[in-house]
């Protein structure tokens, strides 16, 4: 059975929600939105394409940082409202040079730094 970015389940701005995962050591990386265009494009180019919500466009992980995301396999839920990109990751995934954007843990009730900036 042939995969059809249309067949996903998007909300009503027609984005889903895509998780990077790192496809050697299981860490997430980072969440951010597809539409079934960057969906499309990931596909095609194997390089990790999202949908900036805030500046209205397509986003090529690493187009401009060099913190490349290469896609190695892509999922979906059971709903198929959810992605999951496993990939490998060149440098930070995050925006604040870390290695993930998931860094701060709730422990004790009080807030914790798990990882410094990379740079």
């Amino acid at each position: 059975m042939s995969f059809e970015p249309d067949t996903l389940v998007y909300n009503e701005a027609g984005l889903i929600p895509a998780i990077a995962q790192d496809s050697e050591t299981g860490e997430v990386l980072m969440m951010a939105w597809m539409n079934a265009e960057s969906v499309r494009r990931t596909l095609e180019s194997g390089r990790v394409t999202y949908w900036s919500r805030s500046r209205q466009a397509f986003w090529v992980k690493g187009e401009s940082s060099g913190h490349v995301q290469e896609l190695v396999e892509f999922r979906f839920d059971c709903d198929k409202d959810c992605v999951l990109v496993t990939v490998r990751q060149t440098g930070p995934a995050c925006h604040t040079n870390r290695r993930s954007c998931f860094y701060t843990a709730v422990r004790d009730g009080e807030e914790v730094e798990l990882m410094a900036p990379e740079h």
